[in-house]
């Protein structure tokens, strides 16, 4: 919890821990490694098991330093077992706190388009906000979307982004964006899809990591500068070299960009 060494973020937050697989994706989850490592103490008292953290949920009104936070690093927020009005709890939360960034992952498209287009949802966030200690001016300037939440998709190939990322461009967001690690095979943006940010591109690490093919990586980089979408080289894999392949100085030159989305620039 907190401070973290993952390239494009610079804290995690966690009021979620636990999850499911749902695809290719998932397979090698460093979370899950993690977590049943330290499975019955503190930080995991039930393991990969999907558990709410009500402890956690005002961490970032602490943080005093603005910062990009990714949320649920340990889970996936939408997962099914995580209550509608938890979820409000978390926006409520994010909203409440405009000095950071927060950056929410899933691969749980379905319900996240859902929710957030909900009436009922949004509601259910306004009155959270409401209950939360924050300065009332806070309260009365929340906008929705929150403008510092950006919203992302894992997508690890050509079928996942085709599910999930019309899901996304559906869903309300001040900025949207596609994590393409690990990326499993080629993974061609569409023109329609122009309405992305920002992609993450990163090859697998960890024991059996799959490689990842360069060609693919800069195909996709080309597919953002073409768009007009920021590209995030985050690493290429345990495949191509130590140190999950995260020595800059050793990739292709076309893959040596860490660009952030041009509506917010990284702190």
């Amino acid at each position: 919890m907190g401070d973290t060494s993952i390239e494009w973020t610079q804290k995690t937050w966690n009021p979620v821990t636990g999850c499911t697989k749902v695809s290719p994706g998932c397979d090698h989850c460093y979370a899950e490694g993690i977590a049943r490592r330290f499975a019955g103490g503190p930080a995991f008292p039930n393991g990969f098991e999907v558990t709410l953290r009500p402890e956690r949920l005002e961490q970032p009104l602490r943080w005093r330093k603005p910062s990009r936070v990714f949320v649920n690093s340990m889970s996936d927020l939408f997962h099914q077992d995580v209550p509608d009005d938890y979820i409000a709890r978390v926006w409520a939360v994010m909203a409440a706190s405009p000095q950071h960034t927060y950056q929410v992952l899933t691969k749980r498209h379905g319900r996240m388009r859902s929710l957030l287009n909900s009436h009922a949802f949004r509601r259910a966030v306004a009155n959270e906000l409401a209950g939360l200690d924050v300065p009332f001016e806070r309260v009365r300037t929340a906008q929705w979307p929150p403008k510092n939440v950006w919203l992302g998709v894992s997508a690890e190939d050509q079928k996942r982004a085709d599910l999930r990322i019309p899901a996304l461009l559906e869903t309300p967001a001040a900025v949207r964006f596609v994590s393409a690690e690990p990326l499993l095979g080629s993974l061609n943006l569409a023109t329609e899809w122009a309405g992305l940010d920002w992609v993450i591109v990163g090859g697998e690490s960890g024991p059996g990591a799959r490689p990842m093919d360069l060609l693919w990586a800069s195909s996709l980089v080309n597919d953002c500068h073409v768009l007009g979408i920021a590209p995030f080289v985050k690493q290429l894999g345990s495949a191509h070299g130590p140190h999950k392949g995260g020595d800059m100085a050793t990739w292709p030159g076309e893959l040596q960009v860490r660009e952030y989305p041009r509506a917010m620039q990284p702190f």
